[in-house]
């Protein structure tokens, strides 16, 4: 990869990459830092990246950064031992945009990770499950229980009745 086509990728995937990780962890400071992170890295290796593969790599090595960030600071929320009552509503808010994003936020950091590669991102299963380390089966069975969860929250914030 030249100079050039890193300035590229910066320009084309820098906006996706933040996205991404501030909805992940809805902190944009420590996205920022994160992306920072992730392209001084992608700059230390810039010989070793296929321009071609780069924007895998970035969300990557975007998303591997944003789990040891979340690990080092202790918030990490192991799927099996979420508290499902959490994910009910508490207010009868009617604005949806609103209202989803809240329940995005009740969601284990895995599943809402892959509900946001999928559904805002636009990642295919195997395209996810390279980025996160899972296999195709587990990033599918993830964004099953991740959808149902924001179903059950949407449904009691009657929002859809």
């Amino acid at each position: 990869m030249t100079v050039k086509e890193y300035n590229n990728s910066v320009k084309k995937y820098g906006d996706p990459v933040y996205r991404f990780i501030c909805r992940s962890i809805k902190d944009r400071e420590r996205a920022a830092d994160i992306v920072q992170d992730t392209y001084e890295k992608l700059w230390n290796c810039v010989t070793e990246v296929d321009v071609n593969a780069v924007k895998s790599w970035l969300f990557t090595s975007a998303y591997n950064r944003m789990i040891d960030v979340i690990r080092k600071d202790s918030r990490l929320v192991a799927v099996e031992f979420y508290d499902d009552a959490s994910l009910y509503a508490e207010d009868n808010s009617t604005d949806l945009n609103e209202v989803l994003h809240h329940a995005l936020d009740r969601l284990p950091a895995v599943q809402r990770s892959v509900i946001l590669l999928r559904d805002y991102e636009g990642y295919s299963y195997q395209e996810i499950g390279e980025i996160t380390g899972l296999t195709e089966s587990q990033v599918k069975t993830y964004i099953f229980r991740g959808r149902t969860a924001l179903r059950v929250y949407l449904v009691k914030t009657s929002v859809w009745q």
